[in-house]
């Protein structure tokens, strides 16, 4: 079956060299050439068809009901023990092959010449020849076998049936998103619009927004598995890294939705998030911005990082970074400036001041009214009754009436408080993502200078 395989892969186009020892008869007759080694020296080379005429005429006829190899085969192990050597037979087949014997009587199958052969096989795109010295004689061959399109195609198609072959491994990543989302969701559950929900909901947006970063840690052994035949492959020109890259990023695509809407639905209308369907949509879409970046990022440190364990400690350290530089610990206006670039290379920065305002983006949307002002400071603790007196004696300081129902602080003064005033929803949605292809664009970079080519 392995040779049938094989044939048809010849038939295609290409050609196929294979050792094999003791050949039946029914695998001889799939066989277009034989050639015989004796310590390195040819001692025949042509169709099996051939061979008895080749060994009659050297003297040896093989008898009918022999096997044509096993017989070859014992013959060149007798000549090799005896004082001459197989020197005879070698000089015999030089002797043969000048005289044209095997491309007189037995052309190829094809009706080709081995040469022609190998000249078809490279104008189909079938063959690609290795380094030369004459640099005009491969000026007219492609350095890859075949085009673009069919490079991510077909590795496309393998890397899904890798994943089909380990569905425990997605499977598990899922569970891990919807478990972590059923924890947040039930943990908060509907917040309310006061001051300790706005702090609540605060608390959510950096778990969330950190939580879609480190789930993506996964992803980390999946090209160090896959490094040693991606290097052995691509040394000879079995395909463009740019076609690995890409086909890479395009079978994460589905798995990374999936996950995004899963964590979606399952905290969004629990929590009790402002917007509606298209605040979901938003929350949805930044979700997905999140593993997407994340994905990319962790995929690009595979590439450069060659053990698991490095990976992993390298990858906890520097997400542990972004978060704390993300503003949620400490406001932008807070950092020290020497720290406020990482600020603004922090993954997490991005996707966490866009659900925030997401969520407090309407300004009629009120969050502390009347004597809840007094929450969250010393005064809290002190009765009702007495809180409205202090707001009535702080109103009439003011010189403005100040009751239990005034607004005192809506959404977009929460946003102020935080130091989310420089960019919109829009454009951390589009920054995330735009940081996304920047670590797959590295992630090439690094693949095209990790690997070297040995083939010209």
């Amino acid at each position: 079956m392995v040779v049938k395989v094989l044939q048809r892969i010849a038939q295609s186009g290409s050609i196929v060299v294979m050792s094999v020892h003791q050949p039946s008869y029914r695998i001889l007759g799939l066989l277009d050439r034989l050639i015989f080694l004796s310590r390195g020296q040819t001692v025949y080379s042509g169709s099996p068809k051939t061979l008895p005429l080749y060994f009659s005429e050297f003297g040896y006829p093989i008898p009918e009901n022999e096997n044509k190899t096993e017989f070859a085969l014992d013959l060149i192990r007798e000549l090799e023990g005896s004082p001459g050597g197989t020197k005879s037979l070698v000089e015999f087949n030089k002797s043969w092959q000048s005289m044209k014997h095997t491309r007189d009587s037995e052309p190829d199958r094809v009706g080709l010449s081995l040469k022609e052969a190998i000249s078809a096989s490279i104008s189909r795109g079938k063959l690609v020849p290795g380094a030369t010295n004459d640099v005009n004689s491969t000026s007219m061959v492609p350095t890859f076998a075949n085009p673009f399109w069919k490079e991510m195609v077909v590795l496309s198609n393998r890397s899904i049936l890798n994943l089909r072959r380990m569905p425990e491994l997605f499977g598990i990543r899922l569970a891990a998103v919807l478990v972590t989302g059923f924890i947040l969701a039930t943990v908060f559950w509907q917040l309310d619009n006061s001051p300790k929900g706005v702090q609540e909901r605060l608390g959510f947006f950096a778990f969330a927004m950190s939580t879609t970063y480190y789930t993506c840690a996964d992803a980390l052994p999946v090209f160090l598995q896959e490094r040693y035949v991606f290097m052995r492959e691509t040394a000879y020109n079995a395909y463009r890294r740019l076609s690995y890259v890409i086909s890479n990023a395009l079978v994460t695509l589905p798995g990374l939705i999936l996950l995004s809407f899963a964590f979606s639905m399952t905290t969004f209308w629990a929590v009790g998030l402002d917007g509606g369907l298209s605040g979901f949509l938003f929350y949805f879409l930044i979700m997905f911005a999140s593993f997407w970046s994340g994905s990319s990022f962790v995929t690009f440190l595979s590439g450069v990082v060659p053990h698991v364990m490095l990976g992993y400690t390298i990858v906890v350290a520097v997400l542990a970074y972004f978060l704390l530089f993300s503003g949620f610990f400490i406001n932008r206006d807070r950092i020290p400036g020497y720290w406020i670039w990482f600020h603004y290379l922090s993954l997490v920065k991005y996707p966490y001041e866009a659900v925030l305002q997401n969520e407090f983006e309407n300004p009629a949307k009120c969050f502390v009214r009347g004597i809840q002002i007094f929450d969250n400071s010393p005064l809290g603790a002190v009765p009702p009754a007495m809180k409205v007196r202090l707001l009535q004696s702080l109103s009439n300081t003011l010189g403005m009436r100040i009751t239990s129902s005034t607004c005192m602080t809506t959404g977009l003064d929460i946003l102020k408080q935080e130091g989310i005033t420089d960019l919109s929803k829009w454009n951390c949605l589009l920054i995330t993502v735009a940081w996304g292809f920047l670590f797959r664009i590295l992630f090439y970079f690094s693949l095209l200078l990790g690997s070297k080519n040995k083939r010209s």
